[in-house]
């Protein structure tokens, strides 16, 4: 951790010499360990530091990014000044105004010392326990475990200041037998939030459950998405539905229907990224408060998030969601994603299926058959079970789905009241908050021979 005085110090110091009308700085810095295992056995153990500072530069309506991974106070120079060329060579952007001014942020608690220097130790430690379970069923273990902490901080010549720290615990827990699997995923700021028992007997007890699979015809089926299973469809809607860029060109599926009912009357998706029960984080890559934004309420279409360019076309104001920089041109991306839970359990919502099927997770989703509508396919993994009568009746072979997401969210009959957070793609900084579903109608359009 180099801390924000001697951050902002050291980079206030470069951009004094800026030759630019505006000029920004961008640090994100890493430091995390990566403990990875397979046949019950960790394989390896990875120590990275990262250090990324980006400068953008306005000249007029021109603007230029470069980056560097180095603090030195010259290559720092070298960096600025390759932004600024850049800036001169790029034609103007009509819906470029200016940086973010000054702004208070809220408090977020996201920085835990000892998340952050969690040992390698420490995590074949907690891997150990899991691993004395799996042998004595005779299963094998794998997944990833990773702990650590880093820090980002956003400067501008307009006056704005923003730092935070920030720790980080996450994974995947897979237990495999010989034609069985289960799997767990986590996160958090603080690794004290996490039971890795709990965890790793979840794993355990879907691949004790799913031994010797069935196979069963595809087809449209009553289906219980567990957490995992809910989050993997939301990431994809995320990227295809709830960014600024997805709305302007019209590919998104809420493009045109703002205000008209998409989903049924009980969704309700938002990103929260000030929301403790999530990954929160205080503000963006551009220094911009963080706000709540909804996409779907009751069902209604609602809006997207925006960074500060994309919400200039609209005349809107910046919701908080820019990323890098260097991204910039892709719009603004929503971090933290939450769906409003219910008031179900996930054992009543089983008892409640006379004939269905049990979702732990989805892989290999393809989410670009049709934006408009949302249409996904994918395939079921680690732990696909058939219901019977409001039981678990064992396993089955995994089945492909394709399916319009728009239509799998307007047949949810059921919301469990427990939510959990799923990493997403910004783990560090964001991740899904989501509840289990009960889906009364869900396409399973082919099947598989595992």
């Amino acid at each position: 951790m180099i801390g924000k005085d001697k951050l902002y110090t050291t980079l206030e110091k470069v951009m004094a010499n800026s030759k630019a009308d505006q000029t920004e700085a961008v640090f994100l810095g890493s430091s995390t360990g990566l403990t990875r295992f397979a046949n019950t056995h960790i394989h390896q153990n990875v120590a990275e530091n990262n250090t990324t500072v980006y400068f953008r530069v306005a000249i007029g309506k021109k603007l230029g990014v470069a980056s560097t991974t180095s603090m030195s106070l010259t290559d720092l120079k070298r960096c600025l000044r390759a932004a600024t060329d850049i800036a001169k060579r790029q034609v103007e952007n009509p819906h470029f105004d200016r940086f973010p001014e000054a702004q208070d942020y809220p408090e977020a608690e996201t920085y835990f010392e000892k998340t952050a220097r969690f040992s390698p130790k420490q995590r074949a430690s907690k891997l150990k326990r899991i691993f004395s379970k799996t042998i004595n069923n005779n299963f094998d273990a794998a997944g990833a475990f990773t702990t650590g902490g880093g820090e980002v901080a956003v400067l501008n010549s307009n006056g704005l200041r923003a730092y935070q720290p920030y720790s980080t615990a996450s994974g995947n827990i897979v237990i495999m037998g010989d034609d069985s699997s289960g799997y767990v995923n986590f996160v958090s700021h603080n690794i004290d939030d996490l039971d890795f028992a709990a965890l790793s007997n979840t794993a355990l007890q879907k691949c004790k459950k799913t031994k010797k699979p069935k196979e069963i015809e595809p087809g449209k089926y009553e289906v219980i998405l567990e957490p995992a299973a809910v989050a993997n469809l939301l990431e994809w809607m995320n990227f295809i539905a709830f960014g600024s860029k997805a709305f302007q060109e019209e590919t998104s599926c809420l493009a045109g229907r703002v205000g008209e009912q998409i989903m049924g009357q009980n969704i309700s998706i938002y990103d929260d990224a000030l929301n403790p029960a999530g990954v929160a984080f205080p503000f963006d890559l551009e220094g911009v408060a963080k706000k709540k934004v909804d996409f779907v309420s009751d069902g209604v279409a609602n809006g997207v998030v925006y960074d500060t360019i994309s919400a200039n076309k609209e005349n809107k104001q910046s919701s908080g969601h820019a990323i890098m920089p260097d991204e910039s041109g892709e719009g603004a991306m929503p971090m933290n994603v939450f769906i409003k839970p219910g008031n179900s359990s996930l054992d009543q919502m089983i008892a409640n299926v006379e004939h269905g099927i049990l979702v732990t997770r989805f892989h290999y989703i393809n989410g670009y058959l049709d934006t408009r509508k949302a249409l996904m396919t994918g395939m079921t993994r680690d732990g696909t079970f058939l219901i019977k009568n409001g039981k678990l009746s064992g396993g089955i072979k995994n089945l492909r789905f394709t399916d319009s997401m728009l239509d799998v969210f307007s047949h949810v009959a059921e919301i469990s009241s427990e939510s959990v957070s799923i990493p997403g793609w910004w783990n560090a900084l964001g991740c899904n908050r989501v509840p289990a579903m009960r889906v009364s109608e869900f396409n399973f359009s082919g099947k598989t021979d595992f």
